[in-house]
């Protein structure tokens, strides 16, 4: 797993690439995190175009951001899920608290 995490214009920007699972969810979890405290940015966009797998652990892992962000006045929104992706999110109803976009380059 991979994440790629830049903040521009109250923006923080985090592409995931690789598998969400409960090996790699901490990890990601603690660098996200970090960066959510270190600039409190008005908007959250997990850029997810380049996920290949995700698991509970990744579920979990958006549904904690989507709350942390929301505790910081933010709000969090999904790109790009591919479509295994984006039927996980479906399932769960993720879509009905977090926006889906796609089409859309932000990173």
């Amino acid at each position: 797993m991979n994440t790629e995490i830049s903040y521009t214009n109250q923006t923080l920007y985090i592409k995931l690439r690789g598998d969400i699972d409960h090996h790699s969810a901490k990890y990601i979890r603690e660098d996200i995190d970090r960066e959510l405290y270190k600039y409190q940015p008005s908007t959250v966009i997990m850029e997810l175009s380049a996920v290949d797998f995700m698991d509970s652990s990744g579920l979990g892992l958006i549904l904690g951001r989507y709350t942390k962000v929301n505790l910081l006045g933010g709000v969090l929104k999904i790109a790009n899920p591919n479509e295994r992706i984006e039927e996980i999110l479906k399932m769960a109803g993720t879509e009905k608290l977090i926006p889906i976009e796609k089409g859309v380059k932000y990173i």
